[in-house]
């Protein structure tokens, strides 16, 4: 099969909270995910979607998953393009790795 850059993505980004992120407070890292995050996913709504995964109590290499379903590959790397504008990639977070994967109809 064919892929296109129209066609939809789910990826799973791995990253590990950096200090910066661990020492604020929780009404700190509210402030930041409400002055940083939700405008850039009100921009992608409909068009992106995050799940959160917390793994920091099963593993030391990266704290959290966040997996993302984008509509296009165009949509995804508009999204990373911005993303990377904020302190969330690699001030808040250090981006471990970034995996693309397709749900499996079977085993």
């Amino acid at each position: 099969m064919n892929r296109t850059a129209t066609d939809a993505v789910t990826l799973f980004m791995l990253v590990k909270a950096n200090r910066s992120w661990l020492s604020a407070s929780a009404e700190e890292r509210q402030r930041n995910i409400t002055t940083f995050l939700t405008p850039l996913l009100a921009r992608y709504r409909g068009a992106l979607t995050l799940r959160y995964f917390d793994t920091a109590f099963y593993s030391a290499r990266i704290s959290d998953i966040w997996m993302w379903e984008a509509a296009s590959h165009a949509v995804w790397q508009a999204f990373t393009e911005a993303l990377r504008n904020t302190p969330f990639w690699n001030d808040f977070f250090e981006i471990k790795e970034i995996l693309q994967g397709m749900e499996a109809q079977h085993l």
